[in-house]
């Protein structure tokens, strides 16, 4: 468990090492570290971290636990003042891992950080030589790159005009469809309408039928 630890904290110091001068190696820690913090890698990290924080947790109240003892009985036995010594130990190593974990973390965020400003201003400054180039002898980009504006304003009105176009359209349809479900609701009330007609109809024929066979039978009598 010791020589973990201690392998550990020694891991984490050459790293610090590296990331504090600029070296070939620090790109390749760096480009390491950004495919450790791709996909599944954080969590595996803060898993390790978390497991490894209980882990001092427990030590370090192993370690309260016999100083309240001590504090109890006034003196320790051998065994208590060994096992003392080493859950002292395991929980200082561990958190001082966790503690230059933390500073590696730290580094590469600002180191990232500072790369991409770098890049940035490098890209400005390409930019503002450029513009300095084009403005000392660059007529005839400036005329370029007028012709393309009003080239690209040209497209622009006329794609409004066709949206403009395809909107008024999706209004007349809109418009029809509406004419349309009131023109079917008219049909199905003029359907009703019918059905209630016929049905009426069907019944005085019905009383119609039944008077006459009535006065048919009548006559018989």
């Amino acid at each position: 468990m010791f020589q973990l630890l201690f392998t550990l904290i020694f891991a984490e110091m050459a790293l610090i090492v590296i990331f504090v001068f600029k070296t070939p190696l620090r790109k390749l820690v760096i480009m390491g570290l950004d495919r450790l913090k791709r996909g599944r890698g954080p969590t595996v990290v803060k898993t390790v971290a978390g497991t490894l924080f209980v882990v001092m947790m427990s030590s370090v109240y192993n370690l309260m636990s016999i100083h309240r003892r001590w504090m109890e009985d006034g003196d320790l036995n051998p065994t208590d003042q060994v096992l003392a010594s080493q859950h002292m130990l395991e929980a200082s190593l561990m958190g001082f891992s966790l503690f230059l974990a933390l500073m590696i973390d730290r580094l590469h965020h600002y180191i990232r950080e500072l790369r991409i400003r770098r890049k940035t201003m490098e890209a400005v400054k390409k930019q503002n030589q450029i513009f300095e180039d084009g403005k000392s002898g660059g007529a005839k980009e400036i005329k370029i790159l007028e012709e393309e504006m009003s080239g690209l304003s040209a497209k622009v009105k006329q794609l409004e005009s066709e949206l403009e176009a395809k909107t008024k359209e999706a209004r007349n349809a809109e418009a029809n469809a509406v004419a349309l479900k009131k023109q079917s609701e008219g049909f199905l009330l003029e359907y009703d309408r019918l059905l209630e007609d016929n049905q009426n109809l069907r019944n005085q024929l019905q009383s119609v039928d039944r008077r006459v066979s009535r006065s048919d039978s009548k006559k018989f009598m």
